[in-house]
């Protein structure tokens, strides 16, 4: 009976304007402020130690120093037996169909419980697997592009002393031009003068050879015929004279 008014008073308490309000207020309260930026905590991979299936271990060592080990056997017996004496708990047949039910869960836990949970750990594996993979596959394709970043920035470093080897290169092949430029010209120049020198060569000795001639012209002219005669005399008397001195030496 008691535990059926408590039900119709807490069912009155919550149709009440002021529960409504205050739970409404809170709800505003809670969706209205601010997010936390601490960092979340990560969830545990396994759950904690539990007995009897669903009380934990820590409420035992809590209880141990105060009541010992049968403290919270006691608890629990208690909270029970006062539950039922007060009719805050009725047994009926609902009770009896919770406990089947729940004996049959803990046989199908006990029974198919690790199998499932291998299977299960098994699907999780193979998702880490993949994940890890995929992980590994994308650092693999970041180091790489990092392997390349660092080999074009080589690269670009290297531009630099290309550029200067080309610069020098045109600089080499401009003076190259340039020298020979200036050695056509100078051979241009040493053809123009030589040939200038050999025009004035050529007008001296045409001079020369027309003042040898003129100067023969008119010696030739400048001998009468007894003059020829005389001189064609004297030669052939010269002539003569050789002549005995030649015998005369060779008879001796």
């Amino acid at each position: 009976m008691l535990s059926r008014l408590v039900l119709v008073s807490g069912s009155a308490l919550k149709n009440s304007g002021s529960f409504g309000a205050c739970f409404v207020q809170a709800s505003r309260s809670l969706h209205s402020s601010s997010p936390s930026l601490a960092p979340v905590p990560p969830l545990p991979e396994k759950g904690g130690k539990v007995r009897h299936g669903i009380f934990p271990e820590e409420l035992f060592t809590l209880l141990y120093p105060k009541t010992g080990v049968t403290g919270p056997y006691m608890l629990g017996t208690g909270l029970l037996l006062y539950m039922l004496s007060k009719e805050i708990y009725v047994i009926n047949h609902e009770t009896f169909a919770a406990a089947s039910i729940g004996a049959v869960i803990i046989y199908a836990v006990k029974k198919y419980g690790p199998n499932i949970a291998a299977f299960a750990d098994k699907l999780n594996e193979e998702k880490v697997a993949k994940a890890k993979e995929v992980k590994e596959l994308a650092m693999s394709s970041l180091a790489q592009a990092i392997e390349d970043e660092k080999k074009e920035q080589w690269r670009a470093e290297g531009r630099q002393m290309l550029f200067d080897a080309k610069r020098n290169n045109v600089a080499m092949l401009l003076e190259t031009n340039y020298r020979e430029r200036l050695h056509m010209v100078t051979n241009e120049v040493k053809k123009r003068l030589d040939y200038q020198v050999e025009l004035q060569n050529l007008q001296r000795r045409m001079e020369q050879e027309h003042m040898v001639n003129w100067v023969e012209q008119n010696v030739i002219k400048s001998i009468t015929p007894q003059q020829e005669k005389e001189s064609i005399a004297k030669c052939i008397s010269d002539l003569k004279v050789l002549a005995k001195a030649t015998q005369a030496r060779a008879t001796v």
